[in-house]
């Protein structure tokens, strides 16, 4: 009996040693404590190495401006309200443009998961489309809709529908068939078998989707106003670079990054509260 506590104890101390540490486990959650130390640290190590590097080497500020030049121009920008001007005019491309796109494309990725007639009647045509590069659609847009909002609005909707879709319809194709085969056992016909099994159960996959694509619509709205716009955050960072503004340029950069990561951080608590279920099973 001693020398089996004994080989126990021995076994069980080298199984400790081999498991790997906190930070290392595979698939598995770690201390909260850890988990904001690790969230602050990668926010404020690229500060401090940036502080760095303008503090203490030779950098010409015109490539590279402190984070206090930086600080400094968004608060001129922002006293002449030129920056709100711009940051609200993107917003509101972004915001009719994605809106239209995940309407539209939502439905649309759900029919074509769930009917293969549908799939095959339109994934060909989403295929090709997708690999068109939507800034390449500019010119037509510009001379089919003019310089206005819409050719704006409409290459964020292009940019944004065919690849949602697919990735909706990529979606709803794993749900498993066991659980539909349930369904209509259960008495359930094709109607209530879409709208209360197979989209509840694909709903996380959604808004990871939408959560995804929303940075592809802020990357087209940057590119469609760098070409015939007034205002907007796109032609704010243009106008800077044309004038060797590196400040402004970052204040850009930055405005734009804590936007997305604030709607990211929306869509992630969104689905915590839409969908506990699946963040349970996560």
């Amino acid at each position: 009996m001693t020398q089996g506590t004994e080989f126990s104890t021995k076994t069980a101390a080298r199984n400790n040693n081999l498991q790997p540490s906190v930070f290392w486990r595979l698939a598995e959650d770690i201390p909260r404590p850890l988990y904001i130390a690790l969230t602050i640290t990668s926010i404020a190590l690229p500060l401090l190495l940036w502080w760095l590097a303008t503090t203490f080497g030779n950098i010409d500020p015109k490539f590279l401006p402190s984070p206090g030049k930086v600080l400094e121009a968004f608060g001129r920008l922002w006293s002449t309200r030129e920056l709100l001007k711009d940051t609200v005019a993107s917003l509101w491309r972004v915001g009719v443009g994605f809106l239209f796109a995940s309407l539209l494309s939502i439905p649309v990725g759900v029919l074509m998961g769930s009917f293969p007639s549908i799939r095959a009647l339109l994934e060909p045509l989403f295929g090709l489309m997708r690999y068109m590069p939507a800034p390449a659609f500019i010119p037509l847009l510009i001379l089919y809709l003019g310089i206005g909002e819409e050719p704006k609005i409409t290459l964020i909707f292009i940019g944004v529908f065919f690849f949602n879709s697919l990735m909706v319809m990529d979606t709803v194709k794993f749900v498993p068939k066991d659980l539909i085969e349930a369904t209509y056992i259960l008495g359930g016909n094709r109607w209530q078998t879409l709208t209360q099994v197979i989209f509840p159960h694909v709903l996380p996959g959604i808004l990871d989707a939408c959560r995804i694509n929303l940075a592809a619509a802020w990357q087209l709205v940057i590119v469609s106003e760098l070409i015939a716009s007034t205002e907007g955050l796109g032609r704010r960072i243009s106008v800077a670079g044309r004038f060797l503004r590196t400040d402004e340029i970052f204040v850009g950069l930055i405005v734009i990054g804590v936007i997305g990561l604030c709607f990211d951080l929306l869509f992630q608590y969104f689905l915590r509260v839409t969908c506990k279920w699946s963040s349970q099973k996560r």
